[in-house]
């Protein structure tokens, strides 16, 4: 699929910027860069008791596994800032609403325009390995609490499993339906609310509640995962589509 991919410089947007003006950019670059790195060289290492005062404060955090209390609690400024550069990928990629889809209400349809004929023995295979996908993915999302998985993890296995369906040549992607774009800002959308929830009862963004603090985590991780996994394979799907002649846009 990759192989098939060709970048073409845009004719008309070539050129555009003046000699004067790339020369600025240049300076601003290098001059950005080269703070950053002055910061990188100049700032102190880390604490090594980072992992004790984790331990000592996981009682806390709502949750059993230190790297969930890490993400989704002791720093989840991070983490709602990484979901919201997905939902910026997301809505530069998504392909713009049809009239046509309007009666569309389901992600995956049959694709009867389909030229090529389906692997019966990997529709068959499909039938199984999709339903386990995403078993395991919900799995990893509740174990994340206490062992290693969460919303990422989770949300990669069932993204992949979409993708199987993809490449089983049977079902194609309905992207343009309004359904897509709620499960794309799910995440954020619920990781916000609880932001300006907790600031509003403990004063502190983000600051969870102990007594509501596992349950929050995985409302946060739940919606998280819908997010991540349609985002996943929205960008699949797009690359697919770069590589597939002009009729097989959008599968």
């Amino acid at each position: 699929m990759f192989l098939k991919l060709e970048f073409k410089e845009n004719q008309a947007t070539s050129g555009e910027l003046s000699t004067t003006t790339r020369v600025l950019l240049a300076i601003a670059i290098v001059a950005l860069g080269t703070s950053l790195i002055y910061a990188i060289l100049s700032a102190g290492k880390a604490p090594p008791d980072l992992a004790a005062q984790v331990a000592e404060k996981l009682d806390l955090s709502g949750v059993g596994n230190p790297v969930t209390a890490v993400l989704l609690n002791f720093r989840s400024y991070d983490t709602l800032l990484e979901v919201a550069v997905l939902l910026v990928v997301a809505v530069a990629i998504m392909p713009p609403r049809l009239s046509s889809s309007a009666g569309k209400r389901f992600l995956f349809v049959n694709d009867t325009h389909n030229p090529h004929v389906p692997d019966p023995i990997l529709l068959n295979l499909l039938k199984w390995l999709v339903p386990l996908a995403i078993l395991l993915g919900g799995y990893l999302l509740w174990t994340g609490a206490y062992s290693p998985g969460g919303a990422f993890q989770a949300a990669a296995v069932i993204a992949g499993a979409g993708v199987a369906l993809s490449l089983g040549g049977r079902h194609k992607f309905a992207w343009e339906i309004s359904g897509v774009r709620l499960a794309s800002s799910l995440g954020l959308l619920v990781f916000v609310t609880v932001a300006a929830t907790n600031a509003f009862i403990t004063g502190t963004t983000l600051q969870y509640p102990i007594d509501h603090a596992s349950t929050l985590i995985l409302l946060v991780e739940t919606f998280t995962t819908v997010s991540i996994a349609t985002i996943l394979l929205l960008l699949f799907a797009q690359l697919k589509s770069l590589a597939d002649p002009p009729g097989e846009m959008h599968q």
